[in-house]
């Protein structure tokens, strides 16, 4: 059977090594595209991880508290510049008095992990096997906290301390009962009530 031929474009050859060098390049791009990882981020998904609005971040970028880059006319910032500043003790986006007040109690936990983490973890793991046997449908946030427990005593640290969203939801079912005891929770909650009241209840 007689082969179709190959009718180069333009020059001998040229066309064809230029459609071969295109088609290459496309293929490592989409390749480099699936395996890197995205470190920047738009606005909304700033706002999103922070657990605010959009325009707050915009604001927190033009006040020079946020660190970015203009890509063409759009702002975009640094995943990591968005973990760093949720780990600032001063910002706290949108947490209600009760959510605040179970951080300040997890605080005080958090105290406990870094002087005796292996006890505090197994007190934790005995929480959750017991938890998981009253609530069984409880699936989702116990594997997290398993995963978390599991993960060592600085991702435990991170859940425990972090005013995200999602470390926010965890505490209000916390395997950390018992942890501190009676006179120690009521001098944390005092505190937070004195400070509450000192800040006006905003």
């Amino acid at each position: 059977m007689q082969m179709p031929r190959i009718r180069p474009i333009g020059p001998p050859g040229r066309g064809l090594v230029f459609l071969v060098f295109k088609w290459y390049a496309a293929g490592m791009e989409k390749r480099n595209s699936a395996v890197a990882p995205r470190r920047l981020l738009s606005t909304g998904e700033a706002a999103t991880l922070l657990g605010s609005s959009r325009q707050h971040v915009v604001d927190l970028c033009e006040s020079g508290q946020l660190p970015y880059v203009r890509i063409g006319k759009h702002r975009r910032i640094e995943r990591d510049t968005i973990d760093a500043f949720l780990r600032v003790p001063a910002f706290r986006p949108g947490l209600r008095r009760e959510q605040l007040a179970s951080l300040w109690l997890h605080r005080a936990v958090a105290g406990r992990v870094v002087q005796d983490p292996a006890t505090v973890l197994d007190h934790a793991r005995a929480n959750l096997d017991q938890l998981s046997r009253e609530h069984p449908s409880a699936g989702s946030w116990l594997d997290a906290w398993r995963r978390a427990v599991d993960g060592g005593p600085e991702e435990v640290l991170q859940v425990l301390t972090s005013p995200a969203d999602s470390a926010v939801e965890l505490r209000q079912n916390t395997p950390f009962a018992g942890v501190l005891d009676e006179e120690e929770r009521r001098r944390v909650l005092d505190a937070f009530r004195h400070y509450w009241a000192g800040r006006g209840g905003r």
